[in-house]
Formats: C-alpha cells, sequence, structure tokens
C-alpha cells in the first residue's frame, strides 16, 4: 500500500513537472518579441500630421497599454495623450489583413494605410496589396475577430 502510495505520488509530481505551460494571452499591442516598443518606434501622430512614417524619439514617450509609443515632438505626444485611441493603430498594430483572417501577425511601420480617420497597418508591401483589393470587407472581418485574436 506505501509503495502505490509513493508510485502514485511520484507520478502526480512527474505530471506537473512537465505539464505544458498556460497559454499566455498576446499583448494587446504588438510590439516584438524583444522590446515594448510600439510600431517599431515610429510616431503614430505623423501618420496624420506628415502623411508618412517618422521615428520618434527616447525623449518624449508614454505608455499605452502596456507598450512604449514614441513621439517625434512634444507637441505630437500632447496629442497623444490627449486622445490615444485616435492615434494608436487599429488592432494594436497588429497586421490588419491578419487579424481579419482570424490570425495575428506583425504589422509594420512602413506599410500603413488610414482609412476612415483610422490607422492600418500590415506586414508587409504584398499582404498591404492583397488587403487593398477589399480592405471594407477586411476591415469588417478585422473589427469581428478583435481582440479575439489575441486568445
Amino acid at each position: 500500500m506505501l509503495k502505490t502510495l509513493a508510485v502514485a505520488l511520484a507520478m502526480s509530481v512527474s505530471a506537473a513537472t512537465f505539464a505544458a505551460p498556460a497559454h499566455a494571452d498576446k499583448s494587446p499591442i504588438y510590439t516584438g518579441p524583444f522590446s515594448d516598443t510600439a510600431v517599431q518606434g515610429h510616431d503614430v501622430v505623423a501618420y496624420f500630421t506628415e502623411g508618412k512614417p517618422v521615428k520618434g524619439s527616447n525623449d518624449f514617450t508614454t505608455k499605452y497599454q502596456g507598450a512604449t509609443f514614441k513621439f517625434s515632438s512634444a507637441e505630437n505626444l500632447a496629442a497623444f495623450k490627449a486622445d490615444p485611441a485616435r492615434y494608436a493603430p487599429q488592432y494594436g498594430g497588429y497586421c490588419a489583413w491578419a487579424v481579419a483572417e482570424g490570425k495575428t501577425a506583425k504589422g509594420d511601420a512602413d506599410h500603413w494605410k488610414i482609412v476612415d480617420g483610422k490607422l492600418y497597418l500590415n506586414y508587409n508591401k504584398k499582404i498591404q496589396e492583397r488587403w487593398e483589393l477589399d480592405q471594407a470587407k477586411f476591415i469588417v472581418n478585422a473589427d469581428t475577430n478583435w481582440p479575439e485574436v489575441l486568445k
């Protein structure tokens, strides 16, 4: 009896030791595996004010939803702080096409588009071209899938 109990205890300890780790949800803001910086350090306000990707500075940063956002000026930082939802990329900066497909993939700061006052990022040029073929449909699908794709 004692031997059976010892074997059962050893098996339960062994199973607990080798159990698969619990799945952690993905971050609501895409930052990459070794950084907490959003949009590869680009100033999200600049997409709206300058119409192009502009690198942010370490002098002008803020945290939003657990990620660090960088800005090229104090004015852009202030604009973001006043209304982060207006400037933050849709789907946390994950690729808009991937989210529409029920997946996640990195969004690239150089492959972007503003649609109806919202910033969308795509994985690369080829994916962005595919997304632009029917972006209205992809946006509806992505809106439906977000944020469940993070789980």
